[in-house]
């Protein structure tokens, strides 16, 4: 077990360095220049000032050299400093990171209340009407972008009930109340993608697992139908739905970029889409590094858990 876990440690390492390097050159590839964004309005600049400016930010250097810095530094923890505001990258990350830890939790606790009673209602009540239904609402759901169900969510409430949700984010010490009615929305519009995901999911393999030669036997020797589906049938179909529930993290982190702008949440997705706007690459390269960090820790427990769930599980 610990050697199958330090391997996949390292493989995420690795991973984790391949994203920041390709996320390093992609951001030099946006249109724009960081130094000119800055000094846009300011009065009589010229090459001198662009130059200097450039210096103080460490961009006049080559591109290899820019990132062999920003590598050696975050290995250590350290991120650089933010170009808009001078604060340290670190310190911006853990004002923001619990903002957006939590909308996380919430939607993946929506994907995964809603979506095991889906699925398992639909595999239980296969090709009734209950299970088209269920099916077509887990159709919809794949289908309908995070960020377009978050506008139609805020529109819809405002227009047939009168109500849109708090303008003014509260972390949950100023008012619990209030943070959970703000977070309410974006985290149903995250999780419903996962939601469906999960409930088709846990379908096939629920139905799998009801055909499977140990599940007649357990029938056959007079066991409650409820006995045979939540102690037997249930436990052996959530390995897939596991490795399914990991996946979806990476989905949610992504899909925060947009809907905490949408909804004014001043997480981490909300620092990422300013910060590309702003070219402020420290900030979006320090983001990026602990969103990866996060999926693959994430991914990494999941995996682990499958012996949990299931002790015939071996780790090579």
């Amino acid at each position: 077990m610990l050697e199958y876990v330090v391997r996949r440690g390292l493989y995420g390492v690795l991973v984790v360095a391949l994203v920041t390097v390709f996320v390093f050159l992609t951001l030099r590839l946006i249109p724009g220049d960081v130094v000119r964004l800055q000094l846009a309005d300011a009065p009589g600049v010229g090459p001198e000032q662009i130059a200097q400016r450039a210096a103080q930010l460490g961009l006049d250097q080559p591109l290899l050299t820019q990132l062999g810095r920003f590598v050696a530094d975050a290995v250590t923890g350290d991120f650089g400093t933010s170009f808009q505001s001078g604060e340290p990258v670190t310190a911006l990350i853990a004002e923001r990171l619990p903002t957006t830890l939590q909308l996380g939790v919430m939607a993946l606790l929506v994907s995964v209340v809603l979506g095991v009673p889906l699925g398992l209602l639909s595999a239980v009540r296969q090709n009734s009407w209950l299970d088209q239904g269920l099916r077509a609402v887990s159709v919809a759901g794949l289908s309908i972008p995070n960020f377009w169900l978050g506008l139609l969510l805020v529109t819809y409430l405002a227009l047939w009930f009168s109500w849109s949700p708090p303008l003014v984010y509260r972390t949950p010490a100023e008012d619990l109340g209030s943070n959970l009615v703000h977070m309410a929305l974006p985290a149903i519009a995250l999780g419903v993608t996962g939601m469906a995901a999960i409930a088709r999911m846990l379908r096939s393999s629920m139905l799998e697992v009801l055909r499977s030669p140990f599940i007649r036997t357990v029938r056959a020797k007079g066991a409650p139908e409820r006995t045979v589906l939540l102690t037997h049938a249930v436990r052996n179909s959530l390995v897939p739905v596991f490795s399914l529930i990991g996946l979806q993290v990476g989905h949610i982190l992504g899909g925060t970029v947009i809907l905490e702008s949408i909804f004014a949440i001043p997480g981490m997705g909300m620092l990422i889409f300013e910060s590309v706007q702003l070219r402020d690459y420290p900030v979006v390269l320090g983001c990026v590094v602990v969103y990866g960090a996060v999926f693959i820790l994430v991914n990494l427990v999941v995996d682990v858990l499958y012996g949990v769930i299931d002790p015939r599980i071996r780790y090579a």
